[in-house]
């Protein structure tokens, strides 16, 4: 079996998952006061926040309900409801950072054992669990047992939750069987013990107007990807006719009959 589908279980390393928290708070997402908003400086994404999160507004209440959700005497499994892409998952570290530092995540086994035996020394150390299609038991039970330790474990969907605006889309059933195991465990020493399952739901919203950034960029999408469009669209419907082109070319590469209504998950 090859290294990138082999698991091997993460040796979280504390001081280094605190160093990263930090790089991720100021270079990820917030940038550097004082040069984010400061030309040419801002121009730079490590100064200006390669994500440009400047601000999580995350009531102190619903903190302090995660928080007490984690800790000693419970399993929590944390799951966030939304796509994972680079935002996304730097968001997410930031939250749990705050929860459960320790908390172990899932990626992709493609970046945890995919880039070699250094990055994933490294990936490891940072408390990273490899996701293998196919080969799961092994990072489920990991899953369970640090749980079981009172650290929180972040299952990222990966792929598996799609854009919904407002509405919350169900759970994947991976959360719910290890939180019944976890539950099975903990209670076979400890009748109180408690197991939660704690969806994390947020969205991003711009803080200025970035309609004429937004259009430039997706003029770049159509021209490169070869897609005509009609010149009285608005950004959104343009924004639509990207993805029912591509749709409908990964179709008929597929030799399958196109259906405008179809779902691009």
């Amino acid at each position: 079996m090859s290294r990138i589908d082999t698991f091997v279980a993460p040796r979280p390393n504390p001081a280094l998952i605190r160093a990263m928290t930090s790089v991720n708070r100021i270079v990820m997402l917030r940038g550097i006061p004082g040069f984010r908003d400061l030309l040419p400086f801002n121009r730079l994404a490590g100064l200006r926040g390669v994500s440009n999160v400047r601000h999580i507004d995350f009531p102190d209440a619903d903190l302090e309900r995660l928080k007490a959700s984690c800790g000693a005497g419970k399993a929590t499994f944390i799951t966030p409801n939304h796509p994972e892409f680079f935002t996304d998952w730097m968001i997410d570290k930031e939250i749990v950072s705050q929860v459960s530092p320790l908390t172990a995540s899932w990626a992709t086994n493609g970046v945890v054992n995919g880039l070699g035996r250094l990055m994933q020394k490294f990936w490891l150390a940072n408390n990273l669990i490899a996701q293998i299609p196919g080969n799961s038991g092994a990072a489920k039970e990991h899953s369970i047992a640090w749980a079981l330790k009172g650290h929180g474990v972040l299952l990222h969907p990966e792929g598996g939750v799609g854009w919904h605006a407002n509405v919350v889309a169900s759970l994947l059933p991976g959360a719910v069987e290890m939180g019944l195991e976890a539950l099975k465990r903990g209670r076979a020493t400890d009748s109180n013990f408690k197991v939660w399952i704690a969806p994390v739901v947020w969205k991003l919203a711009f803080t200025g107007n970035v309609e004429a950034a937004l259009a430039k960029e997706c003029a770049y999408v159509e021209k490169n990807l070869k897609i005509e469009r009609q010149a009285t669209d608005t950004l959104p419907q343009r924004i639509h006719h990207v993805y029912s082109t591509l749709l409908a070319r990964d179709e008929a590469a597929s030799g399958m009959p196109f259906d405008q209504g179809a779902s691009y998950a």
